[in-house]
């Protein structure tokens, strides 16, 4: 079993930025993709960013695209979320996700981030 631990969520002015990391253990050798999804109180959780893990290739959701940027450890089984520009809308529980290639899912138990006008 995987087991994702959040990191680096915390309290931010718009236009600054922050930078999430996730970090896997477990059986981590099965994965297939890692990201992070997001939810604020009363919202639908949002598609954030992904990166798949054999070639690093990289997806970002339409909210997020030219501010974040997703990128990877394999040696550490990390996963980073470099998130510049924020903006109030920004603020929510962000999520680690990863899923193998037998298309089992893992979550972390997220980290909050509050963007203040």
């Amino acid at each position: 079993q995987v087991h994702l631990v959040e990191s680096g969520g915390g309290l931010v002015q718009a236009g600054g930025s922050l930078r999430l990391a996730c970090a896997a253990s477990g059986r981590t050798s099965s994965i297939q993709y890692m990201g992070w999804f997001r939810q604020a109180p009363g919202k639908e959780r949002e598609f954030v960013a992904a990166i798949k893990w054999s070639d690093r290739s990289t997806y970002y959701g339409d909210s997020v695209k030219g501010r974040f940027a997703i990128s990877g450890d394999n040696a550490k089984n990390t996963v980073y979320l470099q998130m510049n520009s924020l903006k109030p809308e920004d603020t929510a529980v962000y999520y680690c996700n990863e899923r193998t290639a037998w298309d089992k899912h893992y979550w972390g138990q997220g980290t909050q981030v509050t963007v203040s006008s």
